[in-house]
């Protein structure tokens, strides 16, 4: 098994550094095995809380569903394990906006741009919690409502059990009430923990920011605090975003600690205590930054253990960072027009560690992989270390770890898929494939039917690529006049063709064929894409039509209906 897809692994207590298990240690052919028995060794009480979160601007893309993958995995294996489970994913609902984003994408995914929405919605209220903007799709009750249902809806879309948690309802609920007093009633060691994470944290700095009870915008200045009353006083200042500034509108008022939020450093390990969070994986940006100063104020400010952690590596699309400012993006919805839910579910399944890219023009690579590791789990490669990793993740992968698979599904190559895309007919679909041995002849028609729901996704993937798949085999014989030598041309290749040869073989034979004819090679090339597809050009013609079924290419050279 090549570098790229080793399963191995997260933590040098799994493998020495020859890649076999350490001395007393038992070896975990997939990582998630590895984050449980961490999980474990720390006896938590049930259920397990596994939390991922994102704070909710822009595109619901891909990369915002990371956490939600990885904490799928591991919810999956404590659940093998006998554990009960709750896998959680927070909202960081009540921060405020603080600047447009350029996309969005409305309740079925789709990217859209700014001029299609109502974005005076976003724009009139920037600085304000996400909870206090509307949607700019006029669906829901909030733009954070609206992020929010997207990523549950990703979530039901590959089976992950999943509970949405809004910020701004567990301030709302009390859930924040422990964590703020605690906050507030130690401002002097609270400070001397920040300031070795920040900077501008003086004698005068108060870590809560109330939402201004005039202008609804969450500001920073704090100039009181009533433990007793649980209310702080404020003034509504500006808010320096980058090079811009949000202008406050300068009202002083009091607000209960439920009618505020802490800042980030200090509200994620809130959460961890308000939630009891056992597992949380997040991206090497907060490894350095976020994490360190999360383990020291969860220990020293709210004296509580801070969750197992693992940091993954982000991925890249198409070889450049996510980006939905660049609109180097893509959601959930999108890439399953192009795969099956379990290939995209394997891609989050590969190890955590590795940085990948996900390259929509070379999808088929990665369709071709998740069918390798899917034939490992049966026991049809040779690969050790692959099938060791199959026979643990494939059943996590397809969502039956409840009841393993016991019968390899019938797969056609991604690449084949493509080409029957290519066909609109669905009968003429199946004879290819069965003419290529794809398909079994004894298969039932729920098979069958299974089989080439992948001809669909391949054809997507071809006309959003424009790749040398997008194009349209004619069902009818276009209506096409060829000079004496070309038709002769084409009559010899029916020939050679009628006698069983492969693609490569009529490739090379197109050009022979041509030459003893006395034809232009790129007229010859022509005509044959004429009668395929009823325009001048086209994938390697030889090769595709070694793919398709010999009388059916034979007909056509012979311009016979």
């Amino acid at each position: 098994m090549s570098g790229d897809d080793s399963p191995h692994i997260l933590s040098e207590q799994t493998s020495g550094t020859d890649g076999a298990a350490g001395a007393g240690e038992e070896f975990r052919a997939f990582w998630a095995d590895v984050v449980a028995d961490e999980i474990e060794a720390r006896d938590p009480d049930e259920p397990i809380v596994i939390k991922g979160g994102v704070s909710p601007s822009g595109v619901a893309h891909l990369g915002n569903f990371n956490e939600i993958m990885r904490g799928y995995f591991v919810a999956a294996v404590l659940r093998d394990r006998g554990h009960e489970v709750r896998q959680v994913f927070t909202s960081d609902d009540k921060d405020p906006l603080r600047k447009l984003p350029r996309k969005l994408a409305n309740a079925d995914g789709e990217i859209v741009g700014l001029g299609e929405v109502d974005a005076g919605a976003l724009g009139r209220n920037l600085g304000q919690p996400y909870t206090a903007i509307p949607d700019p799709f006029g669906e829901r009750e909030s733009y954070a409502a609206h992020f929010a249902d997207l990523l549950k809806a990703d979530a039901d879309r590959l089976g992950v059990q999943v509970e949405m948690i809004s910020n701004t309802e567990l301030y709302a609920d009390g859930d924040f009430d422990d964590a703020t007093r605690t906050v507030l009633s130690d401002l002097d060691g609270v400070r001397e923990v920040l300031s070795e994470y920040q900077d501008k944290v003086d004698g005068e700095y108060v870590p809560f920011n109330p939402v201004c009870a005039e202008c609804g915008k969450v500001t920073e200045t704090v100039t009181g605090v009533d433990l007793d009353a649980e209310t702080v006083d404020y003034v509504c200042t500006d808010m320096a975003v980058g090079d811009e500034v949000i202008d406050g509108c300068g009202h002083e008022g009091t607000a209960t600690f439920r009618e505020g939020k802490l800042p980030w450093r200090l509200e994620w390990p809130g959460q961890w205590d308000a939630l009891g969070v056992d597992f949380e994986p997040f991206g090497k940006d907060h490894a350095e930054g976020s994490w360190p100063s999360g383990v020291d104020v969860a220990r020293n400010v709210f004296g509580v253990e801070p969750p197992v952690p693992m940091v993954y590596e982000w991925f890249t699309l198409n070889g450049e960072p996510l980006s939905s400012s660049a609109g180097n993006v893509v959601t959930v919805p999108e890439l399953l027009e192009l795969l099956e839910p379990a290939v995209l579910r394997y891609f989050f399944a590969l190890h955590p560690k590795k940085a990948r890219d996900l390259d929509i023009e070379r999808l088929d690579q990665l369709v071709d992989r998740f069918d390798r590791f899917e034939r490992a789990y049966f026991g049809e490669v040779d690969d050790e270390d692959l099938t060791a990793f199959a026979e643990r993740a494939y059943p996590f992968v397809v969502g039956r770890a409840d009841d393993p698979p016991t019968e390899k599904p019938v797969r056609l190559p991604y690449t084949f898929a493509a080409v029957l895309g290519m066909v609109d007919d669905p009968d003429f679909r199946e004879r290819l494939a069965r003419d290529e041995g794809h398909i079994p002849e004894d298969a039932s028609e729920e098979v069958v039917d299974a089989a080439l729901a992948r001809v669909e996704k391949a054809r997507n993937w071809a006309e959003r690529t424009g790749n040398e798949y997008d194009y349209r085999l004619q069902t009818d014989l276009p209506d096409a006049e060829f000079d004496d030598d070309v038709a002769a041309a084409l009559d010899d290749l029916a020939d050679f063709v009628a006698a069983g040869r492969d693609g490569d073989a009529i490739q090379a034979e197109m050009y022979e064929t041509a030459r003893a004819h006395d034809v232009e090679v790129g007229d010859f090339f022509a005509a044959g894409y004429r009668l395929f597809f009823d325009d001048t050009q086209g994938p390697r013609l030889g090769e595709f039509l070694g793919e398709l079924e010999r009388d059916y290419v034979v007909a056509r050279l012979r311009r016979e209906a």
